[in-house]
């Protein structure tokens, strides 16, 4: 009789000690830990303009620009991710079971790669809108200058394309952000 390999599943103060000890970050779900992927320098360069331009932007507005080495945990599915770029504004709230996670972000910026697009569009959007604090996700697409603005709406979640030559309207931040500024010269 074979015997097939076991799948480990670990609670969250687990992850918490491995993911201390790690120079990996790790997505924590359900039990189960996932080793997140490495970016490629394309990512990074869009990443850091995305931060570059709204640290500029948000100068002076109460508002706080974090890039991916912070954990964001939701609280709703226990989701606990490093997305490209978070936002929050006000006083940052760190959540009651992981301390060195945001609770409270206004905006969330992915960016996009092929091996993740599918995920960060499906699954990990709909993790994201279970945040009550979350107003705006913004995922910028890693093929095309183009990113693509999900604002909630009430109870509602609308998605709003944007093109080459447009400007991303940050409703949740009170700034814009050119396309054209992500993708550099």
């Amino acid at each position: 009789m074979a015997v097939g390999a076991r799948h480990a599943t670990y609670t969250l103060d687990e992850y918490l000690a491995l993911e201390e000890l790690s120079n990996v970050k790790h997505e924590y779900l359900d039990g189960e830990i996932h080793a997140m992927a490495g970016g490629t320098p394309e990512h990074g360069a869009i990443a850091a303009r995305v931060i570059a331009a709204l640290v500029e932007r948000l100068r002076g507005s109460g508002c706080t620009t974090y890039s991916s080495d912070v954990r964001v945990r939701v609280a709703a599915t226990g989701l606990l991710t490093y997305p490209d770029v978070s936002v929050v504004c006000g006083e940052p709230e760190r959540d009651p079971v992981d301390p060195n996670a945001l609770a409270n972000p206004v905006l969330l910026v992915e960016v996009l790669s092929p091996s993740t697009a599918a995920y960060d569009r499906g699954e990990k959007l709909a993790h994201y809108r279970r945040i009550p604090s979350l107003r705006e996700v913004v995922l910028v697409a890693h093929d095309e200058e183009a990113a693509e603005l999900w604002r909630r709406s009430g109870e509602t979640w609308d998605r709003e394309r944007v093109e080459p030559g447009g400007e991303v309207e940050l409703g949740s931040v009170g700034c814009r952000l050119p396309v054209a500024a992500l993708y550099g010269d």
